[in-house]
């Protein structure tokens, strides 16, 4: 027979005469569930999911103990499973039964129905208590495992924040004309940089939503119309190792079509279109950058920090593959990255 899931089952294993179905009928009027036992093996089959087990001295003292004594030993810390022995009046309770079972309760027979009744109850309460501790105590140490995997990513964050502000700083430098040139290039880049880790930071590093980078960068050129700018893709949360290169390398799109591309011109259109595949074993985010009515484009003369990072860093970091379309109607860029599957820290 299955075992109920019910925390307030009571067995009862009382073998001979009419213990069991006495005891049976006063759970039922208290309005308990329970299970009579015919055996030692069959209480124990079932006592995991029990609030609490009535047996009879005799029944134990006739059966193999060992096997209840090994259950009872092998209990989990938070738990002390309360039995009720029903022994004859008269007679002491054997002290070695006593020992076995540690949380026991003795009833002498013959009873009141009232005595058991109570018994039973305190008996499921007090289970019901030991459960409560057992969720608190797992609820902690998930908490704790929990805790300890956001500092770890924490720590490689931060990490990977410096080497990338480090490496924003030099090549600015490299590609920078005058100071003012720099602190601005630098300045714009590492606030792009900080948004997209608002992001992270509101989902504990984790995830960032693409849309949100998007509109992070493309906001301030957007008139409302709805035909400046299209942004049209389903709902994708970019995992921390790709949503920074990628809010980075978004940042570089979007200076560069307000410096020479759509966003220059009031008359220019910028579409942003984004969609999952799995073109093998793993999804891939394919991202299209799609610049139209903006001044006549023309392939660049050399190559500057923007394109050096889209090709570098999307690449390397990301393992994206990434295209450039210098079409003299409209500049196109397009990029399909791996996706990351699996959070590192758990969400609540």
């Amino acid at each position: 027979m299955k075992p109920e899931s019910d925390a307030s089952l009571v067995l009862i294993f009382a073998p001979a005469g009419r213990d069991a179905s006495i005891a049976a009928s006063i759970i039922t009027e208290i309005g308990f569930p329970s299970r009579i036992c015919t055996d030692l093996p069959g209480l124990l089959a079932e006592i995991g999911v029990a609030a609490c087990a009535i047996v009879t001295e005799e029944a134990l003292l006739s059966a193999d103990r060992r096997p209840l004594a090994d259950w009872i030993a092998r209990q989990p810390p938070w738990s002390d499973f309360p039995f009720i022995l029903l022994t004859h009046r008269g007679q002491s309770p054997s002290a070695h039964l006593s020992e076995i079972l540690g949380n026991v309760t003795v009833l002498e027979r013959p009873f009141h129905p009232a005595t058991l009744a109570n018994a039973v109850r305190s008996a499921i309460r007090a289970r019901a208590r030991q459960r409560q501790a057992a969720a608190f105590l797992e609820e902690r140490q998930q908490t704790e495992e929990r805790q300890a995997l956001l500092i770890r990513e924490l720590h490689h964050r931060v990490k990977n924040t410096l080497a990338t502000v480090q490496a924003l700083l030099g090549a600015t430098a490299r590609s920078a004309h005058t100071v003012d040139e720099f602190y601005r290039s630098f300045s714009d880049r590492v606030v792009s940089l900080a948004k997209t880790h608002n992001l992270l930071t509101e989902d504990y590093w984790q995830t960032a939503s693409l849309q949100e980078i998007l509109r992070n960068e493309l906001g301030p050129y957007d008139d409302g119309s709805g035909q400046r700018i299209v942004l049209r893709g389903p709902p994708v949360d970019l995992a921390a190792d790709l949503a920074v290169p990628t809010g980075m390398a978004l940042h570089e799109l979007t200076t560069n079509a307000a410096k020479h591309g759509s966003l220059s011109i009031p008359e220019g259109r910028l579409e942003v279109i984004w969609d999952i595949r799995r073109p093998a074993h793993r999804f891939h985010l394919h991202l299209e950058w799609i610049e139209r009515n903006g001044p006549l484009v023309e392939p660049p003369a050399h190559t500057g920090f923007g394109s050096t990072l889209l090709q570098r860093v999307l690449t390397t970091q990301c393992n994206a593959e990434i295209g450039f379309d210098f079409d003299p109607g409209g500049f196109r860029f397009v990029m399909n990255a791996p996706l990351i599957q699996n959070r590192l820290v758990p969400q609540y």
